[in-house]
């Protein structure tokens, strides 16, 4: 057999959660076509990597990326490729570009803009096949995409408080069939957002009932916002309740304890627990960071995102709608804006703040920190985003930690970064949180890493739909990490975060090096999958 490439000498974990093995691997084309001991006259042809002394896994699926806009502007996506990730799942929250007609296109493409940054005008993004088409090697990682709840729901309704029913509620469910039938892995929703918190319960389960269809989950992120709607008041009784009515799968994003849970798993697990002893079929991600990211548009109530950006800008720029505004800040549960830090300020807003503490910026200028936010969004018209400082509490930090690789033990948990590479200061996350996991973290918990592999390839890899990914195998699509497993390591860091890992030399996607010698090769090898 010839072989394009051939990778010797490595300790192979194949993603199932069995022990490594010393074994070759031979690729021809875009697949594993060998796994096992390759004789030297077999390969004389191929391009040849030496592993000795380090290890090989399947490529790591990121099940949560908010890269959506950054694929489209730079292909290479070097934060997370360079971690070894090569499977990017965009759209999560429901937070995403298709398929939106033109005109909804451009005007949520600004909405979003604080999370996503900015994506290219102009792009045909009216079908998830269209937009798979902008994606389909043209990036260096896989790209997957949920079909999300935003868009579904403005091109049902617009950007309006209104109950999806009657004809508006058959053409959402329409364009999530139609989404299906083109791609889409899942259905994704974020209720601190908007459109999407506009929904009921209701609503949620009647567009589940067509996930059901065609046997994809619901990828949540639970619902702090209009709860008067929701069954349970929202949150975890509300996701559950329609995965109960509605027979479908459920996956909660971002699922873990924080600085003031840290500690309480079983707590935290009980109602999810319980749920699986009934039939529930559920799956859950997290990510190894004590603190979260997002763009402010999450701390205001409903009435605000009504109209889309420029009605937005009109209540911001007119002095007693924003006292209003700021007042009306107390009618949802989001958390308070104090203790975050600017990761993103666009144009119109002075780039040197990104960095600094909401606290501090509200006193330089001499305002209310509600009243310092509120201006940024008006001077970047929305193209701003934010962080969670990190607690000064390094016990309590690592205690979250320990809790996040307590979950990784268990076999329904998978890894979603939550990346927003947006930004001079973005969240550490965006570059280091596969590596993280898999390194300091492991190392430090004592981990097996054929465990900790698993979680992040195969299981996402069944979830999610991904054929022929997640293990290595003959036949399987060439999507692998070589990493140093006693010396990956990330780099980033909440003070210095666009900074590359160390330990991983080399990643293939689809059978070419994306990464050679820890350096981006610039070879766009990714497709639009499943």
């Amino acid at each position: 057999m010839a072989f394009d490439v051939v990778i010797r000498g490595g300790r192979v974990i194949d993603g199932t959660g069995t022990a490594p093995i010393k074994a070759d691997i031979g690729i021809s084309g875009e697949r594993i076509t060998a796994v096992g001991d390759i004789p030297a006259s077999a390969s004389e042809s191929a391009k040849t990597i030496d592993a000795d002394g380090l290890h090989i896994s399947p490529g790591f699926v990121d099940v949560h990326s908010h890269a959506d806009a950054a694929l489209l502007n730079d292909g290479q996506h070097a934060s997370g490729i360079r971690q070894g990730v090569t499977t990017e799942i965009i759209s999560p929250d429901g937070l995403t570009l298709a398929p939106l007609s033109p005109e909804n296109y451009e005007m949520y493409r600004w909405y979003l803009s604080g999370i996503l940054g900015w994506a290219p005008e102009g792009l045909d993004m009216s079908s998830i096949e269209a937009s798979r088409k902008n994606y389909h090697r043209k990036t260096a990682p896989n790209v997957a995409t949920f079909a999300g709840h935003g868009p579904i729901r403005l091109e049902a309704a617009g950007m309006n408080d209104v109950t999806l029913t009657g004809d508006k509620l058959e053409k959402a469910k329409n364009l999530l069939r139609e989404s299906f039938e083109q791609g889409a892995v899942g259905f994704a929703t974020g209720l601190s957002y908007y459109p999407n918190s506009w929904s009921d319960t209701d609503e949620l389960c009647a567009l589940m009932e067509v996930a059901g269809e065609y046997g994809k989950p619901m990828s949540i992120h639970l619902r702090n916002h209009n709860g008067d709607r929701a069954f349970g008041g929202g949150g975890v009784p509300e996701a559950i309740e329609v995965a109960r009515r509605t027979g479908t799968k459920l996956h909660f994003e971002h699922y873990r304890t924080f600085v003031d849970s840290a500690g309480e798993v079983d707590k935290l697990m009980e109602p999810i627990d319980k749920a699986k002893a009934e039939g529930v079929d559920i799956t859950l991600e997290t990510y190894p960071y004590p603190v979260g990211s997002s763009f402010p548009q999450a701390f205001f109530p409903g009435y605000f995102h009504e109209g889309g950006p420029e009605a937005m800008l009109a209540i911001l720029n007119d002095e007693d709608k924003r006292a209003e505004l700021i007042e009306r800040m107390s009618e949802i549960s989001y958390t308070a804006p104090e203790g975050n830090v600017w990761t993103h300020i666009g144009a119109g807003g002075n780039q040197e703040f990104e960095g600094w503490l909401f606290d501090d910026l509200a006193k330089k200028w001499g305002v209310s920190v509600e009243e310092m936010m509120t201006r940024m969004m008006a001077e970047t018209s929305l193209a701003c985003g934010m962080r969670v400082a990190p607690p000064g509490n390094v016990r309590q930090w690592r205690k979250v930690e320990e809790d996040v690789m307590q979950l990784m033990a268990r076999p329904d948990y998978m890894v979603g970064s939550d990346s927003i590479p947006v930004g001079g200061m973005p969240h550490p996350r965006a570059y280091g949180c596969f590596v993280r996991m898999v390194g300091r973290l492991r190392r430090r918990y004592n981990y097996p890493v054929e465990q900790v592999v698993q979680r992040m390839t195969q299981n996402p890899a069944e979830r999610f739909g991904l054929t022929d990914r997640g293990v290595i195998a003959e036949g399987k699509f060439a999507d692998l990490v070589i990493f140093d497993e006693q010396n990956i390591n990330d780099r980033s860091s909440f003070e210095d975060p666009a900074v590359h890992p160390e330990g991983v030399p080399h990643v293939l996607v689809n059978g070419k090096l994306v990464v050679e010698n820890e350096e981006v090769t610039g070879v766009m090898a990714g497709h639009a999958i499943p």
